[in-house]
């Protein structure tokens, strides 16, 4: 393989990265309005001459590249959060502005820039003849991660397969676009969104003892959920804390792998309550709670932590713990509703895929992190990177919790951008990291040796839990 023709690809791609990603970036695509960032897309694949492009049902974009059986897949979700406080902002974050280092504008890291890596490093595939022979190359832009990651790779899986006569077991690995602050990513927690209701019983404020305050009562159980965070997980301790499951007295079979990934936490993120009036005792009081989970943390011992908490026991039949559903209607109006929750997942450092990935950023970049170094901290790259190991996992959430954590299909992880832009103001994303990311998506397929894999690349993930997913 001719890695600096490879390296020479790239960088004279970098100028058309930059303009597609801007464009991207002027199209505001909040989930479920990514419907012209999709035609976007479709249209910057269409000119660099993909095998096929097409838009499924939900309307995620898919490019393909190469006739094979097997297939190795890039995604990069293309749905962003919105921009919050406009007075957060030095420009406007949907033209912004770029200079020779850095491109600004809401979803230049999280995460466009990925999808305009991925459709250039296919295209760098095609030019330079390395796909390999029986293998095709899907490059996907995905909707509505943002508010429900995975969901769209659950329709991928159960609807656009099927209906394209593809079996899961066809996808060799994929590789997330997600920014990964120029490292190689192996897995990152799960997580679920839990409700708590509780009830009680109206009355005349001016007279409160005549009814019973859900308030009151759902204020004993935020402070239990505040102690299943905080609290450590020694003896004589009413609610352990979420820590113990880094221990192996307490999650023998995977202690290792949640001290890798780092402890699941739970915090209250949402509060709400009915009352007939202001001058009325409250009669229903419910909470959302965002809870992130370590490998050995299943939906059911989520729950089930939550169900015994003393205050939620001592109010009886008055809580209700439950997970959300989503069912928010897609760009094309189609609702693919699922459950609120996201899987563990976790590689072999030694896997096959995630070798690849390895072996190519060793080849053309060498076995450090790289970026872009500036004066200003704002704009510098390398003070996320330096001294962090190359192969690590990421703190936040990905369509891995699908690929990988629900169906088994072996994630790998190489983007450019960091994860500490994500939904901040002022999102910026560097153009070193583009050049990079294309080169290193560009050489994977031809340095993926599929005689490495073992039964089971994935070390962790929800199928090998007590969980009934469908």
């Amino acid at each position: 393989m001719d890695y600096e023709r490879i390296r020479a690809a790239a960088g004279g791609y970098q100028a058309d990265m930059t303009r597609f990603l801007r464009a991207m970036i002027a199209r505001p695509s909040e989930s479920c309005g990514e419907k012209e960032v999709v035609a976007c897309i479709r249209a910057e694949m269409e000119k660099l001459g993909y095998d096929g492009v097409e838009v499924d049902g939900l309307g995620n974009v898919i490019g393909w590249m190469g006739a094979g059986e097997k297939i190795i897949a890039f995604d990069s979700h293309i749905d962003t959060v919105g921009v919050g406080n406009r007075d957060n902002w030095t420009a406007d974050p949907y033209e912004g502005w770029e200079d020779a280092a850095v491109i600004y504008g809401r979803g230049g890291s999280d995460q466009e820039g990925g999808m305009a890596a991925a459709v250039y490093g296919a295209k760098i595939m095609k030019d330079l003849d390395l796909i390999p022979e029986g293998c095709r190359i899907m490059v996907v832009g995905t909707v509505q991660e943002e508010d429900c990651d995975g969901m769209c790779w659950q329709y991928l899986v159960n609807r656009l397969f099927p209906a394209k006569g593809i079996r899961k077991e066809q996808v060799e690995f994929v590789v997330s676009t997600e920014p990964t602050d120029g490292g190689i990513y192996r897995g990152h927690r799960g997580r679920m969104e839990i409700r708590v209701d509780v009830r009680g019983v109206s009355c005349h404020g001016s007279a409160p003892e005549r009814g019973d305050n859900a308030i009151y009562k759902m204020a004993d159980i935020l402070q239990d959920v505040r102690a299943l965070n905080e609290n450590p997980a020694g003896e004589g301790v009413e609610i352990k804390g979420l820590v113990k499951m880094l221990d192996p007295k307490y999650n023998p079979e995977h202690y290792e792998d949640a001290r890798f990934l780092g402890r699941g936490t739970c915090t209250t993120s949402e509060i709400f309550f009915t009352s007939p009036s202001r001058c009325a005792v409250a009669d229903s009081c419910a909470i959302s709670i965002d809870r992130r989970m370590t490998a050995g943390e299943t939906w059911d011992s989520c729950l089930q932590e939550i169900r015994d908490l003393p205050s939620v026991k001592k109010y009886g039949g008055d809580v209700k713990v439950s997970m959300y559903r989503y069912q928010r209607p897609s760009w094309t109006g189609e609702v693919y509703e699922t459950e609120c929750y996201f899987p563990t997942w976790i590689n072999r450092e030694n896997a096959a895929h995630v070798q690849a990935l390895v072996d190519a950023h060793h080849a053309l970049w060498g076995a450090e992190r790289i970026g872009h170094a500036d004066a200003d901290p704002a704009r510098d790259a390398m003070h996320l990177r330096k001294g962090r190991p190359l192969i690590d996992k990421w703190t936040f959430s990905t369509n891995g919790v699908a690929i990988q954590g629900r169906y088994g299909i072996p994630c790998v992880g190489f983007g450019p951008g960091a994860e500490s832009q994500a939904h901040a103001p002022n999102e910026i994303t560097w153009k070193q990291d583009l050049v990079t990311c294309a080169a290193v998506y560009a050489a994977v397929p031809g340095l993926y040796k599929p005689e490495r894999k073992t039964g089971d690349a994935v070390q962790y993930r929800a199928g090998r839990t007590d969980n009934d997913i469908r």
